[in-house]
């Protein structure tokens, strides 16, 4: 009867039979919590919670919640009875006991786009205080690898040798689709940020995306340079780049610059790749600070650059971006084609309002008549929102380029 009960149990957390010890998630938690365990079926239970949030995390207090998709799971050790509460004073609820050392859970499903602090409270105190961010997407098939879709080659180099920004070393991406012929031209795609947006793995799944649309003859062949900030020689890899606000947030040419006199040069030695010269076969993309970086290359070097990717875009005071709604209508139009994505949920801080900085942006593009295309979502600041919407902005980004 015990094995018939843990095999039951394991089946209700969706456990493969071939791992040696049992992984949870907050949706099989809350699953196996509505069954109301009891006997040893809640030792089990216990024993998995513990490995899911980690016995001396709680111990130590440290928040202990954990989000998949929708559904968020508490867990505290405490042997009084707790509750979590949202930071405005609504009760959330109860907790629920798992066993007789204090381990206590509570699992909810929640709307998408809910952002609440939180504190778990035991005895009318503050046991252990965090905060829920809840944004989840569907993405389609095109950010999925696909059977029979030739996969681009991923090379990495680390650049130390800036001369327009000294003692920085930052780490550069290149994607190399599999359609591209050594010898013959390609179009360029830079990417700010650029590690984590081209990861098949990350979030963004950049490189999976050209796989696919370059495939599917939706966007031309195309190079990708995924360039990270510059870190400071010091900085340790993983450390937030000391100098991204500077090389991201500053107007003027100094940036494309260093990407047209330093990287591109190095990518084009390093690989033995070339790039199409028009520049309505290059573009440029990137998010936050990295969005108005994208749309400052081609600002100032619109013969370089005549498309922009920019999601959630940092068009505020932050180095003088929020000029940009301003410069846009006083100055003669450029020949560029910008694509923006921003969320309702955006930033509101001391810097600027990022929803209305690029409602002004879009305002003065189509005053401007300028070629582009505003896409608003619910998405907090970030690049979660941006990702699943990658294939579609490409395929109208690069439209009539072969």
């Amino acid at each position: 009867m015990r094995f018939l009960i843990l095999l039951f149990l394991s089946a209700s957390l969706g456990l493969a039979q071939t791992q040696k010890v049992p992984t949870l998630s907050p949706v099989a938690l809350k699953a196996a919590l509505d069954k109301v365990p009891d006997g040893p079926e809640v030792h089990e239970l216990h024993d998995q919670v513990l490995r899911l949030f980690g016995k001396q995390s709680l111990l130590q207090g440290k928040p202990g919640t954990r989000i998949e998709g929708q559904t968020v799971a508490w867990a505290v050790m405490d042997m009084k009875p707790a509750q979590v509460v949202r930071g405005d004073g609504t009760a959330i609820g109860a907790m629920t006991s798992l066993g007789d050392d204090g381990l206590q859970v509570l699992v909810q499903t929640f709307p998408n786009f809910t952002d609440f602090s939180y504190h778990i409270m035991v005895d009318g105190a503050a046991r252990v205080a965090g905060s829920v961010h809840i944004e989840n997407y569907t993405y389609t098939a095109d950010s999925d690898p696909q059977k029979g879709v030739p996969v681009g080659k991923l090379l990495k180099f680390e650049w130390r040798e800036s001369r327009l920004f000294p003692e920085t070393v930052r780490e550069v991406t290149v994607y190399i689709p599999e359609q591209y012929k050594p010898g013959a031209e390609a179009c360029l795609m830079v990417w700010q940020d650029g590690s984590r947006h081209v990861d098949p793995k990350g979030p963004m799944r950049a490189s999976v995306v050209f796989d696919n649309l370059i495939h599917q003859k939706q966007m031309p062949v195309t190079i990708g340079v995924f360039v990270d900030p510059g870190r400071k020689l010091k900085q340790k890899a993983g450390e937030k780049a000391a100098n991204r606000s500077l090389e991201y947030d500053s107007l003027g040419s100094l940036y494309v610059t260093f990407l047209l006199e330093e990287i591109l040069p190095e990518v084009q030695k390093r690989f033995g790749v070339k790039f199409r010269p028009e520049p309505e076969s290059r573009a440029i993309a990137g998010g936050s600070s990295g969005g108005i970086c994208a749309f400052t290359a081609a600002w100032e070097r619109p013969d370089q650059f005549h498309k922009v990717l920019s999601w959630v875009g940092t068009f505020v005071d932050i180095h003088g971006g929020n000029a940009y709604p301003y410069l846009l209508r006083v100055t003669e139009r450029k020949p560029i084609r910008v694509y923006l994505l921003d969320g309702v949920n955006d930033l509101d801080n001391k810097f600027g309002n990022w929803p209305l900085a690029n409602r002004m942006m879009e305002a003065s593009f189509k005053f401007m008549n300028y070629d582009f295309r505003m896409d608003w979502t619910q998405c907090f600041h970030g690049s979660k929102g941006m990702a699943p919407t990658l294939p579609d902005a490409l395929r109208w980004l690069w439209r009539d380029v072969k």
